[in-house]
């Protein structure tokens, strides 16, 4: 049985027009294949049955109009006898999948030596499970595909190899006890997204805080907050009350975001008290 039949279209896997840079990635990917291919004296069809997939997908893919999944480049590669040179194209191909968006958030946390965030219905993507995430994003309205939710956790788990990073960049986090009282996708995922925390919590470039729901005194009204610090001292961030929400590098104005995070954190438990909160309230879960 194929693994993707070439006959049927599976959402997520067509290349997006408007998104330049991942349709020249796929389309170069696609013509190393075709040459690949010629060069081994194979026909289409006969290399499609080679591989186990559909000789409509492989004209798809070698045109650049289908992105391959990891599992076709691989069995390209044995076929082919490339010796792990088309394999090793699995990394940008799957880059290319994720929304541009995405890829770019990705590129700016690579560079930053400092990320910072406060938030107030969800935790920081970076410290999401894969349960979470899965959780989070099945309730989007209107409706993601399987297909679409699945391509969405790949990508934010994808984000999280920063902390692989060495020198690894300064992480803060402020979050607000609602937030790690809502069982998002059940207690059990909430559970394990908790003792997360504590684990990630631990580390010595990490600091998370708890913002106790009976504070009276609070400067993230205005709604979540995110920082990004780089090496050249330069850094932009974004605030959902603030400048319509979109990003900012200008630093007249990040400077107006890092007053309030700073305030925040101040009003919030300390890092010591605040892994004390969360286990607390993962024994009352």
């Amino acid at each position: 049985m194929n693994v993707d039949d070439g006959n049927v279209d599976e959402p997520g896997w067509d290349v997006d027009p408007d998104d330049e840079q991942g349709a020249a990635v796929v389309a170069t990917v696609g013509r190393q294949l075709k040459l690949w291919r010629e060069a081994a004296g194979m026909r289409a069809g006969e290399f499609a049955t080679r591989i186990g997939y559909g000789e409509d997908l492989v004209y798809k893919v070698e045109g650049g109009r289908r992105i391959p999944r990891p599992e076709y480049l691989d069995r390209s590669d044995e076929v082919l006898g490339a010796g792990g040179r088309i394999a090793a194209m699995k990394d940008d191909v799957a880059e290319a999948r994720y929304p541009k968006k995405v890829r770019d958030l990705a590129k700016m946390e690579a560079r930053a030596v400092e990320v910072a965030a406060y938030g107030s219905r969800t935790p920081h993507g970076l410290l999401q499970t894969e349960d979470y995430a899965r959780a989070l994003f099945g309730m989007r309205r209107p409706a993601y595909s399987q297909d679409e939710v699945e391509l969405a956790v790949a990508a934010r788990m994808a984000r999280q190899s920063i902390f692989e990073r060495s020198p690894a960049p300064n992480f803060s986090f402020v979050w607000e006890e609602v937030m790690l009282r809502r069982p998002i996708g059940g207690r059990m995922v909430l559970r394990r997204q908790l003792e997360h925390f504590l684990e990630v919590g631990k580390l010595r470039n990490v600091e998370i805080q708890a913002m106790p729901t009976d504070r009276e005194d609070h400067a993230g009204v205005d709604g979540d907050i995110q920082l990004l610090k780089f090496g050249d001292g330069s850094a932009t961030g974004r605030s959902d009350g603030a400048y319509a929400a979109r990003p900012v590098s200008d630093p007249k104005l990040v400077r107006i975001l890092e007053l309030r995070y700073g305030i925040i954190r101040a009003q919030a438990l300390s890092p010591r008290e605040s892994l004390a909160f969360i286990e607390q309230v993962l024994g009352e879960t």
